[in-house]
């Protein structure tokens, strides 16, 4: 079990997220994952919950990731679980406007199982907390 295929798991998500791949952005996550916006007023309890929310927003708000952008990764190991941190510069369009957001983002990761090609096993991505960034520290 090494931190790289978890780097390479939260690599995939982010890539994802920033060409706006719904299908590869929402598969980087279990069933059962759970989210943490600082911009919502509650926690989001499933996959499923939030995948709604993003249409609504496409579909309402003409959400649109622009650009996605992580730096500081860190990756700590507790068996088959992962904490990935990482600082996110995101840039999205909302309503026709154009949004820059530097956050701070941990994304918990579970092995899940063994495949054949997969001496590893698969991460999948179980718990996403985003955090604003806090005030007066330099952009990554």
């Amino acid at each position: 079990m090494s931190a790289q295929a978890v780097l390479h798991a939260a690599a995939d998500l982010v890539a994802a997220f920033a060409r706006n791949d719904r299908a590869a952005y929402f598969g980087a996550f279990s069933s059962d994952a759970t989210f943490v916006f600082y911009t919502l007023p509650q926690p989001l309890l499933s996959r499923d919950a939030y995948q709604a929310l993003w249409d609504s927003w496409r579909r309402d708000e003409g959400f649109e990731v622009l650009s996605c952008t992580s730096s500081n990764a860190t990756v700590s190991l507790q068996g088959d679980v992962a904490i990935f941190i990482h600082d996110v510069a995101t840039e999205l369009r909302m309503n026709g406007e154009q949004f820059f957001s530097q956050e701070r983002e941990t994304i918990v990761f579970k092995r899940q199982g063994f495949g054949a090609e997969q001496q590893e096993g698969l991460w999948l991505a179980c718990h996403e907390h985003l955090s604003a960034m806090p005030e007066g520290l330099p952009p990554p």
